[in-house]
């Protein structure tokens, strides 16, 4: 690839980050919210929105833009609390629960996700997390990856998911 072909696909990656730059950065991240959907004037009509809700100032629970949401990731702590379960089935049902109070907030739900990225403290939870996974998603799963990681922002986290979804969708069976 030249310099010259790399420079122009760079500049087309570029434009399409900048949609999706609040997810992008991460949680860690700090990047000033507007308080209104904003007009992007190369999309026309598309929105960019950003779910109410989130719980830290630095980032956003979810953003929308068109017909897709980037739901910023979850654990599984009790809303309104800091706990954690103590089993770890519980930890990851209450994850997934959270998840999809965050979808259904962004005017979407389960059956449109398009792909999780799933990550795991201990790659001994994998098989729990596959069975109550599976009770979630039942039919046409989206697609997944799972990572193993060292910790988590949040003490005593075990598992933590974030996910890509649709508005538009198949109809519920």
């Amino acid at each position: 690839m030249t310099q010259e072909t790399r420079r122009d696909f760079m500049g087309q990656v570029g434009k399409t980050a900048l949609a999706g730059g609040a997810v992008m950065m991460g949680a860690g991240a700090t990047m000033a919210q507007p308080a209104e959907a904003e007009a992007h004037p190369s999309h026309g009509r598309q929105r960019r929105r950003v779910v109410p809700g989130s719980p830290s100032p630095v980032y956003s629970r979810a953003v929308a833009f068109g017909d897709l949401v980037w739901v910023a990731g979850v654990v599984g702590v009790k809303p309104g609390t800091k706990e954690i379960p103590r089993d770890v089935a519980d930890e990851i049902r209450q994850a997934l629960d959270n998840l999809k109070e965050s979808v259904e907030s962004a005017d979407s739900r389960l059956d449109n996700v398009l792909k999780c990225t799933v990550f795991l403290k201990d790659y001994d939870h994998f098989k729990t997390f596959n069975e109550v996974y599976q009770s979630y998603f039942p039919k046409r799963p989206p697609a997944r990856s799972t990572v193993v990681v060292k910790d988590f922002v949040v003490p005593g986290a075990r598992i933590e998911i974030d996910c890509v979804t649709c508005v538009q969708g198949p109809p519920a069976d």
